[in-house]
């Protein structure tokens, strides 16, 4: 998210630090509620660090690293389920949180990425701009997370400590918060999946399943004898073409029928099908909604029954020709309004298909043809 994404976009006043004294002190536990008082105390340990104050327009912040224990120490959530009148953050995800936690033990092991903050009053924040050091209270509740809680959790449950980058707003109503939130939370874009899968294969993560997929896409993007030739994006998602991502869901909806193949070997047996399932569209004039992904899914789920078919009865033979044998018959009976049914999802078009393939079998077709 640009820098400018999570100013305020309201009229209120910048917000200014609180002088560390006292007075302050005896300030928050007369306006805290009996249940709070507790938590507000003078003699609590005080944590210094050095910070930069950043002004955003009509806005100031503090940008510093903190240590993780430090932050699992001084920071709350507030969830609006569990207070639907002030709250307003989502409930933690614990499986979310202990994956985090894995990733710092195990794994790469770092999170660039600032988390946000919202000092209370009983944090007492001071800024000393002559020194640049940010002072607070280590209290339990002496920051509200804005956004980085999953992370924060996940910090606190990992075996190693690592340092954070953190952003400390001062000063915010429950409304500025709240717009805050809102703000972080709408206007971040995040990265599109097809991307996530070509940054797996150079981050050298790819699982063997997932390299057979990507190398099955790359050879019908290549290919110049491919059925999807043209017709494939492999970085984004693009009207009128076969994501990456539709491409490897609809292939993982059948994996076992390729246990132990090369990407060569699925392409040598998809591809011919591929296109008699194009010559099959073409009897509709219906070939340019093969990039349909319902309609794409559903022929996917249909090749292990036609390629069964084939084997059996050309001897393992998958040419173009063969596979029109089975398929055309099929295509006939089908309407170009099925193809695909508009509003129907591709396990139920299969379903249809599968049905429509069935009804036109005939014994003695096959035992004689």
């Amino acid at each position: 998210m640009e820098s400018d994404a999570v100013a305020v976009s309201h009229d209120s006043a910048p917000a200014e630090t609180l002088p560390d004294n006292s007075a302050v002190a005896e300030q928050a536990l007369a306006a805290a509620a009996p249940a709070d008082r507790a938590e507000v105390n003078v003699d609590e340990k005080v944590v210094t660090d050095t910070a930069l104050l950043v002004t955003q327009g009509k806005h100031r912040f503090y940008s510093l690293v903190l240590p993780s224990d430090v932050l699992a120490a001084t920071c709350t959530v507030d969830p609006r389920q569990e207070n639907p009148i002030d709250g307003f953050q989502r409930l933690l995800d614990k499986r979310r949180a202990r994956e985090i936690a894995e990733y710092i033990d195990t794994g790469f092991g770092t999170a660039p990425c600032a988390v946000i903050l919202s000092a209370q009053p009983r944090a007492q924040l001071h800024y000393d701009r002559a020194s640049q050091l940010l002072r607070f209270r280590k209290n339990p509740n002496s920051f509200l997370i804005i956004d980085g809680q999953h992370r924060i959790y996940g910090f606190n449950l990992a075996k190693r400590k690592v340092s954070i980058p953190v952003v400390v707003y001062n000063k915010l109503t429950r409304a500025q918060e709240c717009q805050l939130f809102m703000d972080i939370n709408t206007k971040q874009r995040p990265v599109p999946p097809e991307l996530l899968l070509d940054i797996r294969r150079l981050s050298e993560t790819e699982t063997e399943a997932e390299a057979l997929l990507h190398n099955v896409f790359d050879l019908f993007c290549a290919r110049d004898d491919s059925a999807l030739k043209g017709l494939l994006s492999p970085s984004e998602r693009r009207k009128g073409m076969i994501s990456r991502v539709t491409f490897n869901a609809a292939l993982k909806s059948i994996d076992g029928a390729f246990v132990d193949a090369s990407a060569q070997d699925v392409y040598s047996v998809l591809n011919p099908y591929l296109l008699a399932c194009l010559n099959g569209l073409g009897l509709h004039e219906a070939q340019a909604n093969i990039t349909n992904p319902a309609l794409f899914k559903a022929l996917l789920l249909l090749f292990p029954n036609i390629a069964e078919r084939v084997a059996e009865r050309f001897g393992g033979a998958y040419t173009v020709g063969n596979f029109e044998q089975m398929l055309l018959p099929f295509f006939r009976r089908l309407k170009k309004n099925e193809l695909p049914k508009p509003g129907v999802g591709h396990l139920a078009l299969h379903e249809h298909f599968r049905k429509t393939l069935t009804a036109g079998f005939s014994l003695k077709q096959w035992l004689f043809a």
